[in-house]
Parts: structure tokens; sequence; C-alpha cells
């Protein structure tokens, strides 16, 4: 089982960015997605989670309203859609399932002029 993560990198702030995170060796659709962050100064912070199915999402308080989780199960896929991104928002983030104990390597995002 693997998931990996692709599609950081350099953006402005306010700007835009959407992360991918790919799926395989186990059946994707039957397990919850999470993504967290992580920093040096911050540790590790939950970013958002979405139900197997797609049918439910949750946000942490500093991301809501700015940043969409959303997977396509067909292809095995889940992204992270990132708005009004600011300074803040620069971490590793990663993609997570939970239940099937299975974590990416990581794709840095970075938010600066």
């Amino acid at each position: 089982a693997q998931l990996t993560e692709s599609g950081g990198g350099l953006v402005q702030p306010g700007g835009s960015l959407t992360i991918s995170c790919a799926a395989s060796g186990y059946p994707f659709s039957e397990y919850d997605i999470t993504w967290y962050r992580q920093t040096p100064t911050k540790g590790r912070e939950w970013v958002a989670t979405i139900t197997s199915r797609g049918g439910m999402t949750n946000y942490a308080e500093p991301v809501k309203g700015r940043f969409t989780i959303s997977r396509d199960n067909a292809e095995n896929t889940a992204y992270l859609q990132m708005n009004s991104l600011k300074s803040e928002d620069t971490a590793v983030y990663y993609c997570y399932a939970p239940s099937r104990g299975v974590r990416g390597q990581g794709t840095q995002v970075t938010v600066s002029s």
C-alpha cells in the first residue's frame, strides 16, 4: 500500500495551488483520507479529512473557507485545493489513510513573495 503526493511548489501570497495524493496497493475507495502539514516550528497540524465516498469533509479552522479537499475514487486520487494562500501555510503536506496506516512522503508547499 502506498500514497504519493505531488504538486507542491513555490507560490506567492494570495495565490492558489492544488496538490494531489495518488494511492496504490489498497482499496482506496474504502478508506477516509486526511491531509496534514508539518513545520519545524509548529509541528504536525491536521488540515482536512474526507470520508471514503466523499460525502463528508472537515477542515481545520485556519484553512476553512480557503482549502477544499476532494477525491476521485475512479482515479484512486485525492486532492487538496488551496486558495488565498498565506505565508503561514508554508509546510510539508502529507496525505494519510489513518484506518489503513498508510501515509505519503510529503510535498513541500512554500508561500513567499
